[in-house]
């Protein structure tokens, strides 16, 4: 992956929803092979708002197979770069754009008849979308069934893009919405997902036993309960994949438990990246190396900050960290020594991490 940005230029805006906009990008032929993605991969994004710059992370909605990148902004509440993309950026703007990057995906079989189930809320369809539509194409036997939560049909994002997924595997594909705040008159499909709908679904409309991978996007709370109610059922861990947005961030009291553990001492810090390095000394306990670094004027990689995207991934050389929160990294890459420096606290003399491993 490159942690490089390219400027890229809009090439179509479309709005899915009253809030969200379809981004679409004209990629030149020459970064192509740079450009490519799996489905349910992000790009990350950049851009300067009010004299600042600003880059978050949004997950492509097209397929791989379409030749197309796209992107879903929602906008949120007092959210700088989704405002901006909502109601400024203009077709012809340029945004400066990293990579595809992201591990939610499982890898494309062609042979074998696999049964997938999906769950999403809000903008968390625009992932689950790409994979959808993606195997379903790639994997002639496969079936896929959408758990789909939204406050009311008109804030449905990719509803006729569905639908039409829906018209076209119409003997693979089911779809089950779920509205909060309108009225369904199936029971199930009315309101939140809670453990009790899950227990529901998986006696009336799935069988654990025949499904062979779960996919889920949304917000903290539910991807948690998803993925526990899953683990309690006996679902192997290697089948679930989630990718969560509005994480709580970092873990406040293992924080100031560290902070206070280790008051006073110093780390010594050296950064490793592009085939430099740089050195520079904090309070153990103090910061994450990220942030530490940014504010000593290094030029890192960086997306979310949020312990999920894994742009800032890098690994531990030498010495000691306590890590905060981790959604992103596998088991096999915390055991290679891979961290997130966006949630990684110095906590021994010396630390050393590799950007460039």
């Amino acid at each position: 992956m490159s942690n490089k940005f390219y400027k890229l230029k809009v090439s179509g805006i479309e709005k899915s929803t009253i809030d969200c906009s379809i981004i679409s990008f004209d990629i030149p032929l020459d970064l192509y092979e740079q450009f490519s993605f799996k489905q349910g991969q992000y790009l990350t994004l950049q851009t300067k708002i009010d004299g600042k710059e600003i880059r978050r992370s949004y997950s492509l909605c097209s397929s791989p197979l379409d030749g197309e990148w796209k992107v879903g902004i929602k906008k949120i509440e007092d959210g700088k770069f989704s405002t901006f993309a909502n109601e400024v950026l203009k077709v012809g703007d340029e945004l400066e754009v990293m990579p595809p990057n992201g591990n939610f995906y499982a890898e494309i079989d062609k042979t074998n008849q696999k049964n997938y189930v999906a769950f999403a809320a809000g903008s968390g369809i625009t992932p689950i979308f790409s994979i959808i539509k993606t195997h379903l194409l790639e994997e002639p036997k496969a079936t896929f069934k959408l758990f789909y939560i939204n406050p009311k049909v008109v804030s449905i994002i990719l509803k006729e893009e569905l639908e039409a997924l829906k018209n076209q595997f119409m003997s693979r594909f089911e779809v089950f919405y779920f509205l909060t705040r309108e009225h369904r008159s199936v029971p199930l499909l009315k309101g939140r997902l809670s453990e009790e709908k899950m227990e529901m679904i998986f006696k009336t409309i799935c069988d654990t036993n025949q499904i062979d991978e779960y996919f889920s996007c949304g917000p903290e709370p539910m991807i948690l309960m998803i993925r526990d109610f899953l683990l309690k059922n006996n679902v192997g861990k290697e089948k679930i994949h989630f990718e969560l947005f509005n994480t709580t961030g970092s873990n406040i009291e293992t924080k100031k438990k560290v902070a206070q553990t280790f008051k006073g001492k110093v780390a010594d810090i050296t950064i490793l990246e592009g085939g430099k390095s740089m050195n520079f000394k904090i309070e153990q306990g103090s910061d994450n190396i990220l942030d530490a670094a940014l504010k000593n004027a290094a030029d890192l990689p960086f997306a979310c900050k949020g312990g999920v995207c894994c742009t800032c991934r890098a690994k531990l050389i030498e010495g000691n960290v306590e890590v905060l929160v981790n959604y992103g990294l596998e088991e096999e890459e915390i055991e290679q020594g891979y961290i997130l420096t966006c949630q990684s606290i110095p906590t021994s003399d010396k630390v050393v991490v590799d950007f460039d491993s």
